[in-house]
C-alpha cells in the first residue's frame, strides 16, 4: 500500500502549482510535497524581482511566450481571489540613447506577437510623464506588467492542496535522497524517512539536474547559477521611481539588464546584475562551495559562455562589488539618482540549463524518464507563468500516470 500517489520534489512556486494543479483535477489522489528547507519559496520563488511579466520579450511560439501570458493572467485571476498582494501597474522600457530606440520597435512586435495589447510607443516626454525622473529617447508602455509576493502565492497553493485533500501533506527540512524502484512502486528516501509512493515529479530548480542524473536521466547539460545583487532605494530616493522602469534589452547578452522594481510591500528595488556564483545556493558575495564551481569550472558550456560573453562578465563582476560602478549603470536610465539613494538589498540566484555550446536561450524543457516527470529548465518567466506549468505538467502525468484514468 502506498503512502502517496505522488511525491512532489521541491517547494518552490512550479512545485507547489504542479500539486495544486493536480489536486484539483485529481482531488482523490494523495500528495507529497518535499522540501528540504524549513519553509516553501525558499529559493528562486523568494528570491526573484517580484515583477509579473508580460510575456514582451519570449520567442511567439515559445513554452515561455505562451506559458508566460495564459500564466500570468491566471495568476492575476488567482491573487484576487486569495487576497494575494499584487499590482498591476505596467512598465515602461526606456531608451537610453538614439541607438537604443529601433529596439523598442521590435521588442513591441514581439510582444504583440505574443497576444499583448495596448503597448504603447512613448516620446521621452511621455515616458516623464509616467516617471518623472526617467530620462530617455523614447520608451514603449507595458501595461500588462505589474508586481506580487510569489512567496504568499506558493504558501497558498500548496494550502489549497490539502484543503483539497487532507490526507495531503507538505513536508519541509527534508532532503530526498535516493529513488528505489520497488516493482509498481517506488521508494522515496529522505534525509529523515521514507515514503512508498507511485509515481515522481521533480521541480528541483537549482538542484534539478543532479537530480534527474540520480534518477536515471541522460542530460548532458548542466544548470550553472548566476547570481543577482539588488539595491533598494533609501527613503531620500523613493519618489524617483513610480512603478517599474526597464532599459531596453541588449540583443548581446543573455539577461535584461538593470531594472528599478517597486515591490508590494512599497520599497523600490534596483537590480540584479548577473553574476556567475561559485556556489548554487549562495547569496552572499562571497559564498563558494567547492563542488559547485568544480562542476560548473569543468563544464564545457560554462567556459563557452564566458568566451562570448567575457566583456559583460567582467562588467557584471566588477559592478558586484563596486556600489559606485552599480549607481553608474542606474544612471543611465536616472541621471539624478545618487549614491545616497541606495543602500544595499537582498540576492538571488537564477537556475539556467546551460546547453554544452554555452547558450542560455533553452525554452522550458520538462521530460518523462521511467516514473518520473523532471522540470529540467524553468527560468524567468517560471513564476509568472506557474500556473500554466502546473496545468502542461498534469496533463503530462495523465498521459505518462497510467493511475491517474483510475480516479
Amino acid at each position: 500500500m502506498v503512502d502517496y500517489d505522488i511525491a512532489i520534489i521541491g517547494g518552490g512556486i512550479v512545485g507547489c502549482a504542479v500539486a495544486y494543479k493536480i489536486q484539483k483535477h485529481h482531488p482523490n489522489l494523495k500528495l507529497i510535497i518535499v522540501e528540504k528547507e524549513n519553509e516553501l519559496a525558499a529559493h528562486q520563488t523568494g528570491h526573484n524581482s517580484g515583477v509579473l511579466h508580460s510575456g514582451l520579450y519570449y520567442a511567439p511560439g515559445s513554452q515561455k511566450a505562451t506559458n508566460c501570458v495564459n500564466g500570468r493572467e491566471e495568476l492575476v485571476a488567482f491573487a484576487r481571489e486569495y487576497g494575494i498582494p499584487h499590482e498591476v501597474c505596467g512598465k515602461v522600457v526606456a531608451a537610453a540613447t538614439q541607438e537604443e530606440v529601433p529596439y523598442l520597435d521590435k521588442v513591441k512586435k514581439t510582444g504583440e506577437a505574443n497576444g499583448l495589447d495596448g503597448l504603447r510607443p512613448l516620446s521621452a516626454e511621455q515616458v516623464k510623464e509616467i516617471e518623472p525622473y526617467c530620462e530617455s529617447k523614447g520608451g514603449l508602455f507595458v501595461p500588462q506588467t505589474g508586481i506580487i509576493d510569489y512567496p504568499a502565492a506558493t504558501r497558498k497553493m500548496a494550502e489549497l492542496m490539502a484543503e483539497i485533500q487532507p490526507a495531503s501533506k507538505v513536508v519541509l527540512g527534508e532532503t530526498a535522497e535516493k529513488f528505489i524502484e520497488d516493482g509498481s512502486e517506488n521508494i522515496l528516501r529522505t534525509s529523515k524517512t521514507e515514503y512508498r509512493v507511485r509515481k515522481f515529479i521533480f521541480c528541483a530548480g537549482l538542484q534539478a539536474d543532479r537530480v534527474a542524473r540520480r534518477d536515471g536521466v541522460n542530460l548532458p547539460e548542466r544548470v550553472v547559477g548566476f547570481r543577482g545583487d539588488y539595491y533598494e532605494l533609501s527613503d531620500r530616493g523613493k519618489h524617483k521611481v513610480r512603478n517599474l522602469i526597464y532599459p531596453v534589452p541588449n540583443p548581446d547578452f543573455p539577461f535584461l539588464g538593470v531594472h528599478f522594481t517597486r515591490m508590494t510591500d512599497g520599497e523600490i528595488e534596483c537590480g540584479p546584475n548577473a553574476v556567475f556564483t561559485f556556489k548554487r545556493e549562495g547569496y552572499g558575495k562571497t559564498d563558494f562551495s567547492w563542488k559547485d564551481s568544480i562542476e560548473a569550472g569543468l563544464y564545457s558550456g560554462t567556459w563557452r559562455l564566458f568566451l562570448k560573453n567575457w566583456r559583460f562578465g567582467i562588467d557584471e563582476q566588477l559592478r558586484a562589488f563596486s556600489k559606485k560602478r552599480f549607481l553608474k549603470t542606474l544612471q543611465r536610465l536616472i541621471p539624478s539618482m545618487e549614491m545616497e539613494d541606495l543602500k544595499p538589498g537582498r540576492s538571488g540566484v537564477r537556475a539556467l540549463l546551460l546547453r554544452t555550446d554555452g547558450d542560455t536561450k533553452d525554452d522550458f524543457r520538462i521530460v518523462y524518464n521511467k516514473h518520473a516527470i523532471h522540470v529540467l529548465n524553468a527560468p524567468s518567466p517560471a513564476a509568472t507563468a506557474a500556473l500554466a506549468i502546473g496545468d502542461d505538467i498534469r496533463v503530462m502525468a495523465e498521459k505518462s500516470f497510467d493511475f491517474m484514468s483510475e480516479k
